[in-house]
């Protein structure tokens, strides 16, 4: 059994996957960057001892967008698990880059890509709902291009609040209408209908530029991605998994 761990700057997520793929159980918790080994051992023992044998789990991979937090995964791998945990770079990660430096590519994105390559083998943009909303773009080849990062909508929400004394922190919805009758409604119209047309603008303009025979494939992953799909006509697929299919295929390609 492969431990499957990415820690984003929101959620830290623990998936189990089977020698096959397959995702067998997953657990989500707040990312904290000072969390101790012991607590992430209480969090995964507390949960997975439910679902199956701890003892099953052979190897562990992780990816990480959070380098405060590295160590003590690592300690909680190697303490309580006697394993030493593999984590993504972009030497190890099967992927090629272009752009103008490739340091700079997050675990997440390289993770991405190596699923996309693997599962759907065609150029595509992967529209990532976190804690910043990303679009990066792999072409024909395989090859990572670069994207576009801009706020996530829940940061964005919490700006306005924090930002603005009379303005509350509200829910992510669809409203019936653009017109807010309220200041909730107000907002609520403002963070829906302005992501999507800056989500439909960006997307536009990334396709244009990849000029392609072919639509890339649009895939969207994160919670919020079936929120936005029905005014989002260019997606495509949602695939929530996608970085966990993504630990897996650079799990077995370096384990070969």
């Amino acid at each position: 059994m492969l431990l499957a761990i990415d820690i984003g700057n929101t959620n830290t997520v623990f998936a189990l996957i089977t020698q096959d793929g397959t995702v067998m159980h997953s657990w989500r918790l707040k990312t904290t960057r000072d969390k101790t080994a012991d607590e992430y051992a209480a969090f995964f023992y507390g949960l997975s001892s439910r679902d199956h044998n701890d003892k099953s789990v052979a190897h562990v991979i992780v990816s990480s967008v959070v380098p405060e937090a590295n160590f003590h995964i690592r300690s909680f791998c190697e303490n309580y698990m006697d394993l030493d945990a593999y984590f993504v770079t972009n030497d190890n990660a099967g992927v090629k880059i272009d752009i103008d430096r490739s340091e700079d590519v997050g675990a997440d994105r390289l993770v991405n890509t190596a699923a996309i390559n693997a599962y759907h083998k065609r150029a595509a943009i992967v529209l990532d709902f976190g804690t910043a909303t990303t679009f990066d773009v792999i072409d024909q080849n395989g090859i990572y291009k670069g994207g576009v990062i801009s706020p996530g909508i829940n940061l964005s929400i919490s700006a306005l609040a924090q930002a603005a004394s009379k303005l509350p922190k509200v829910s992510i919805r669809k409203p019936s209408r653009m017109t807010g009758k309220s200041t909730t409604e107000a907002m609520q119209s403002g963070i829906y209908f302005g992501y999507v047309g800056l989500i439909n603008g960006i997307l536009n303009g990334l396709i244009k530029e990849m000029d392609l025979d072919d639509a890339p494939l649009v895939l969207a992953t994160g919670g919020l991605a079936s929120t936005f799909k029905d005014d989002v006509p260019l997606i495509e697929q949602i695939d929530n998994d996608l970085t966990l299919k993504g630990l897996y295929t650079i799990f077995t390609a370096n384990k070969k």
